[in-house]
């Protein structure tokens, strides 16, 4: 029996194409932290290097911490940014939001799932702290309230595509991998992870990421509402 849907972000919730959010994304963010002497080129090559030593995380510390004692590592001589990055976060990130192909309005997928007694359940890539998330989650008419847990940097120490994210995810939800399921867009990050503990798994292809080039023919697949018709119809 399924009790929880499992969803991601990017490129799932979110129809965009990952290239172009990141354009806009260091753009937003490296003109930010300029008046705190910090060069764009700069900034931007160690976000990159802090969000792998995220992705290489091995679960001993928050995956905040891995990111920000890698990033004031090169920046020894500049003021601590992490509170004007929340302030980033929180109000200039809006402008992203340019990066949509278009501005559905999730809500009524998400209600449709808790009025059947399932528990939905943000399951990004926790790169990003919560107040970027629901910054995000504001551009699709939906709200953190409208999930009962949501990965961020803050509240976990594994990433995507390790399949430790999965389980430390399970552990807290204090759930099974078959009383779970999972809705996403890339292969590597959502789908091979959780075919691999037993968890179900719903296929997004409009933005799907498949850097390796995966037989995805025997992936279920399809929108959104066609996922969530196939999960209410289990």
């Amino acid at each position: 029996m399924i009790k929880t849907v499992m969803f991601d972000l990017d490129g799932t919730l979110l129809p965009f194409e990952q290239e172009d959010f990141i354009k806009q994304y260091f753009g937003c963010l490296s003109k930010k932290l300029v008046p705190f002497g910090y060069v764009p080129e700069d900034t931007v090559k160690n976000v990159w290097a802090g969000t792998k030593a995220m992705v290489l995380n091995d679960g001993s510390r928050p995956n905040s911490a891995a990111f920000w004692e890698t990033f004031r590592q090169a920046f020894p001589d500049k003021p601590d940014v992490r509170g004007i990055c929340d302030e980033f976060y929180t109000n200039e990130f809006d402008m992203v939001k340019a990066c949509l192909k278009r501005t559905p309005n999730h809500k009524p997928l998400i209600e449709r799932l808790k009025n059947a007694g399932i528990d939905t359940v943000l399951a990004t890539n926790p790169l990003f702290p919560e107040c970027a998330v629901a910054t995000r989650l504001k551009w699709v008419g939906l709200s953190e309230s409208d999930f009962s847990y949501i990965t961020n940097y803050d509240n976990s120490t594994y990433c995507k595509p390790n399949p430790k994210y999965y389980t430390e995810l399970l552990e807290k939800l204090n759930l099974s991998a078959d009383e779970c399921f999972m809705v996403g867009n890339s292969v590597p990050d959502d789908i091979l992870p959780t075919n691999a503990l037993g968890i179900r798994n719903f296929l997004i292809p409009e933005f799907a990421e498949n850097p390796d080039s995966a037989d995805i023919s025997t992936f279920r697949s399809g929108t959104l509402e066609q996922a969530i018709s196939y999960i209410l119809s289990l």
